[in-house]
């Protein structure tokens, strides 16, 4: 496909940028280690602006450097959160230079090998004992809070990117009145959960292979908020789908866990279910408007194939309640499928 003039600057720009930002790297590198040779390598990125690079020494030890440029990005939250976490007995990486103002660190490398790539049920009994960990350490005032009005801005993502953008579809006033009581009902629920420490995106691929198990990552938007979120993260993850009776039982697991330890989870099983289903409703609301912006205003296509397993999931739990049946008609009306007869009541 031929570039118009416009992109090809901007490609050309973003390129320029990049590679000073890459001096940048290593000449704050050499300002501690003067006498080292070492070389960088692409690690990873993320939906935001930050970068990583894999340094390795001439020794052989590798660490990793995080570009947060800083008109773009703020270090501030993430060296926050890091401190928080690692307080809390959990394994973030270790911090072992800082250059806020340049908006890099030099950060512990815990290698390449995440729970995407290596899914197992060992791993995600790992998860669960380092949620729980966290979760035991929560204090209010510590973490912005998950409150109504973040909530429910996480939710309007969904008819403004998903709906009006990536569909091209506009809502009725009465869908529009509809969806807004939908909202409200789901944020009710939500916001009667307890709440905890919650990372976010607390998923396989924000979760490192390493010792000790797990490492975890991208942890810089934590807040204190309902205790079911990290779990719908987890076991409803947007990037691999298991099988319902392994999320069941990982979820009993934790639950049998966190009433042990003292967490303030549900006595009743059925209840907690509850919460975490509608917790995860309102996360894939969330997903599939963020997955819509990030294509369409950031330019970030890779997000696209993961929609369906998203809007799946959604799917589902709206089908077993009967205050979501209107969200599931509406996604019905808006993909031009049939009506269903089997909608709740």
């Amino acid at each position: 496909m031929n570039e118009d003039k416009g992109t090809k600057m901007n490609r050309y720009s973003n390129a320029q940028t990049l590679m000073e930002r890459i001096q940048a790297i290593e000449c704050w590198l050499k300002t501690f280690r003067p006498d080292s040779l070492f070389t960088l390598a692409p690690a990873s990125a993320d939906a935001s602006f930050r970068r990583y690079f894999r340094v390795t020494f001439e020794n052989g030890a590798t660490h990793i450097v995080m570009d947060a440029p800083p008109d773009r990005e703020n270090l501030h939250p993430w060296l926050q959160v890091q401190a928080l976490f690692q307080a809390a007995g959990v394994h973030v990486p270790d911090v072992l230079a800082r250059n806020v103002e340049q908006g890099f660190l030099l950060i512990e490398d815990m290698g390449a090998t995440t729970y995407l790539m290596e899914p197992s049920d060992e791993n995600y009994r790992a998860a669960i004992d380092a949620l729980i960990h966290l979760q035991l350490a929560s204090r209010s005032g510590e973490l912005p809070d998950y409150d109504r009005s973040l909530l429910h801005r996480e939710l309007v993502l969904f008819p403004d990117w998903y709906v009006s953008r990536h569909l091209n579809i506009a809502l009725s006033n009465p869908q529009r009145e509809q969806l807004a009581t939908t909202f409200e009902k789901i944020l009710a629920v939500n916001l009667a959960e307890p709440q905890v420490f919650v990372h976010r995106d607390y998923h396989s691929r924000n979760l490192m292979v390493t010792a000790p198990n797990p490492g975890i990552i991208d942890f810089q938007d934590a807040v204190f908020g309902p205790l079911t979120y990290d779990l719908a993260s987890l076991f409803k993850d947007a990037y691999i789908e298991w099988p319902e009776e392994h999320t069941l039982d990982w979820l009993a697991r934790y639950w049998e866990k966190a009433k042990k330890v003292g967490l303030p989870v549900r006595a009743d099983f059925g209840e907690f279910h509850r919460d975490y289903e509608w917790m995860g409703v309102q996360r894939h609301i969330k997903v599939l408007g963020i997955f819509a912006r990030l294509s369409h205003r950031d330019g970030k296509d890779g997000y696209l194939k993961d929609m369906p397993l998203v809007a799946k999931y959604l799917r589902t739990a709206c089908g077993r309640y009967r205050d979501l049946t209107p969200l599931l008609r509406l996604m019905d009306e808006m993909e031009n499928r049939p009506q269903q007869t089997g909608y709740s009541f």
